[in-house]
């Protein structure tokens, strides 16, 4: 399994645009083969700031769906991103 989580920071005042503008990569990406979720959400203290978690069956089906990265409406808005791939061995109950 591959995680892929972390924060990003975007222009001030703009992460209602950007989040917007990740709906149709969000749903995109929940419809593809071998994602088991996907989540852009607002961060509930820092106002410029963006988590996202991505959890996939494989490292084929998250490089099937990445492709060239976001588009050009994500990226102008980012400011810094703090986001990394994990690769999961094993997972159980909390």
């Amino acid at each position: 399994m591959i995680i892929v989580s972390g924060k990003i920071y975007v222009r001030s005042g703009a992460r209602h645009e950007f989040l917007a503008a990740s709906l149709e990569a969000v749903g995109q990406a929940r419809r593809s083969r071998g994602c088991r979720d996907f989540v852009v959400s607002a961060d509930p203290i820092e106002p410029d700031r963006v988590n996202v978690y991505e959890e996939w069956g494989s490292e084929e089906a998250l490089l099937t769906f990445r492709g060239d990265g976001p588009g050009e409406d994500l990226s102008s808005s980012i400011v810094r991103a703090d986001v990394a791939r994990h690769v999961v061995a094993s997972s159980g109950p909390p």
